[in-house]
């Protein structure tokens, strides 16, 4: 059973993904926050295998929980759920660690995939949501050295700077060493987009 703890300050929205998700087979709802502070509370308290948090709410937003969580208990899948849909959002919420991004506009059959993809450590990002960016970096991969590719490949696929240097045997400082040279490289602003670029490009090696 995937345990999974909700935080949703709008009461409407956290009834309904609790009446969806009441009788699930293998998605089990521990626990519902209102606000970030609470979240990260009943995170310590139970630590679900999933997240699923609003990105504004009062007392302590999602991105700075996120942080929180992440920092404590690195495996716990977090799950982006808000009605924005602004690159600044989505990046701010890849760079506190989450793994999952969703529009609150969508099917609760949609929040039930991305939890099934989350638990199992995959990324998963709702369909409606853009993450193309207007200004798009460098397109060519070709400037970039083998291992660095195949770093960035990992990186599209969700996996820590641990799990990259474990999977590729290289240590963890040579991967961080790598990452931000590819950041300077690309042009990027950053690990989150470091991240959307690996997504957008990840069939294309």
């Amino acid at each position: 059973m995937i345990r999974v703890v909700v935080a949703e300050d709008h009461l409407a929205v956290a009834d309904g993904i609790l009446a969806y998700f009441k009788y699930h087979d293998s998605i089990s709802i521990i626990g519902h926050a209102k606000n970030g502070e609470d979240l990260v509370k009943l995170v310590e308290k139970n630590i679900p295998d999933v997240v699923l948090t609003d990105v504004k709410m009062p007392v302590m937003d999602g991105i700075e929980a996120a942080k929180l969580i992440k920092a404590k208990f690195d495996r716990i899948g977090i799950i982006a759920f808000s009605m924005f849909d602004q690159d600044e959002a989505v990046d701010l919420m890849l760079q506190a660690g989450a793994t999952g991004y969703l529009l609150k506009n969508s099917p609760l059959s949609e929040m039930e995939k991305a939890i099934l993809k989350v638990s199992e450590g995959n990324l998963y990002y709702d369909p409606n949501l853009s993450l193309a960016t207007e200004n798009t970096p460098n397109e060519n991969t070709g400037i970039l050295t083998k291992r660095q590719i195949e770093i960035l490949k990992l990186v599209g696929k969700g996996k820590t700077n641990q799990e990259i240097a474990d999977a590729l045997f290289i240590g963890k400082t040579t991967v961080e060493t790598h990452r931000k040279n590819m950041i300077r490289k690309l042009g990027l602003h950053g690990p989150g987009e470091l991240l959307r670029y690996a997504l957008q490009r990840k069939y294309d090696f």
